[in-house]
């Protein structure tokens, strides 16, 4: 396609992330492209600090949508998308990953016959209770551009019955965005100045998926699990808005206090978090990306989750899945931090952004 319009829609923190090195690769190129932001990470103010860490100017359409349920939200990306698309009328619109502005871009853009292209297809975790899971499903479905990360998220595809022709294989943006901002971390960043904390000799928490943090007996299991694993290295918990509100309506937020060596603080910067990452001894997450950039960055990862969509961290030996309950999380911690550091991860090169824009300027 020569000289394509295209429109990138994003909602969250990590979307910004895995989207840096694609604005940055349409810049280098000069091809025409606008950012829209739906809002779904209703704190512009912390993205904000995402953007001029990743050097990344600030968005040509701020929809503003907030919180709500996952139908409003999604009602509300789709009705307010579908406003900017029909003024802009760009050739494409990019999507990265699993959100709800995911799929809502996506829909929108499709009932206006204009082509989709999804950055992380093929990611498949096999429980359709999680939203995101859904999200991933009708996402591909719908897509004309779908690029897996790896050869097996391309097997899912083409076991969906995806049109071959349609599956590009480019290694995912996330080492894209690590390998170029670990150096600049380790530079600019003092956070372990900072919250006065030693390299290597603490691990880092977090927790935000709603399986977790809106489930009373998991988020308690969880911060028990949490309160025991603190007596023997101190743990740094830069906590999701989400999961503040959980703690107080379950009454859990004065437990979480009590817990001596927990070092709970609030949100940070993208360069910040990405050097806690490269220098802990171990984190515990349920995040799919962190179990991405903790791979990349050779940290052992221990995920509080039933499954993952990121088996590839499983099977080159840097993540562990442990769900939700105290056995299962201590015993995974022990092994996690008798693993030696060689795995090879399997996300590609750094150059998925140039493959990305190659593919869609020669279509």
């Amino acid at each position: 396609m020569s000289n394509p319009l295209i429109d990138v829609v994003l909602g969250t923190r990590p979307e910004i992330i895995k989207l840096s090195p694609l604005f940055l690769e349409l810049k280098k190129r000069r091809i025409r492209f606008h950012l829209i932001h739906t809002g779904q990470h209703y704190s512009f103010n912390m993205d904000k600090l995402f953007f001029q860490d990743l050097i990344i100017a600030e968005p040509d359409f701020l929809l503003g949508v907030g919180s709500g349920t996952h139908s409003k939200q999604t009602g509300e990306i789709l009705i307010r998308t579908e406003k900017v698309l029909l003024k802009e009328k760009p050739d494409i619109v990019l999507v990265e990953g699993d959100t709800n502005s995911v799929i809502a871009a996506a829909l929108a853009a499709t009932k206006l016959n204009i082509k989709v292209a999804h950055i992380e297809a093929g990611l498949r975790s096999f429980d359709r209770e999680m939203p995101e899971e859904l999200n991933r499903v009708l996402t591909d479905r719908i897509s004309d551009y779908l690029f897996a990360p790896t050869k097996l998220s391309k097997e899912n595809l083409l076991r969906e019955g995806i049109d071959k022709n349609k599956i590009f294989v480019t290694g995912n943006t996330i080492v894209d965005a690590t390998l170029k901002n670990i150096d600049i971390a380790r530079k600019r960043s003092k956070i372990l100045y900072e919250i006065n904390i030693s390299e290597n000799n603490y691990f880092l928490l977090t927790l935000h998926r709603e399986e977790n943090v809106d489930n009373k007996i998991r988020l308690k299991e969880i911060i028990l699990s949490i309160d025991r694993l603190s007596r023997d290295y101190p743990i740094v918990f830069p906590a999701h808005p989400r999961t503040i509100k959980r703690l107080k309506e379950f009454n859990l937020s004065r437990s979480v206090k009590q817990i001596k060596n927990l070092m709970l603080i609030e949100p940070i910067g993208y360069l910040d978090f990405l050097s806690l990452e490269a220098n802990a001894r171990l984190v515990l997450t349920d995040s799919g990306g962190v179990q991405e950039e903790t791979c990349i960055l050779k940290v052992p990862c221990v995920t509080l989750r039933e499954n993952t969509e990121r088996p590839e961290t499983v099977d080159v030996g840097s993540n562990i899945i442990v769900g939700w309950k105290r056995r299962g999380i201590k015993g995974g911690v022990q092994k996690m931090l008798n693993k030696k550091r060689e795995w090879q991860q399997p996300f590609g090169n750094g150059k998925t952004a140039q493959k990305i824009v190659d593919i869609i300027s020669s279509e």
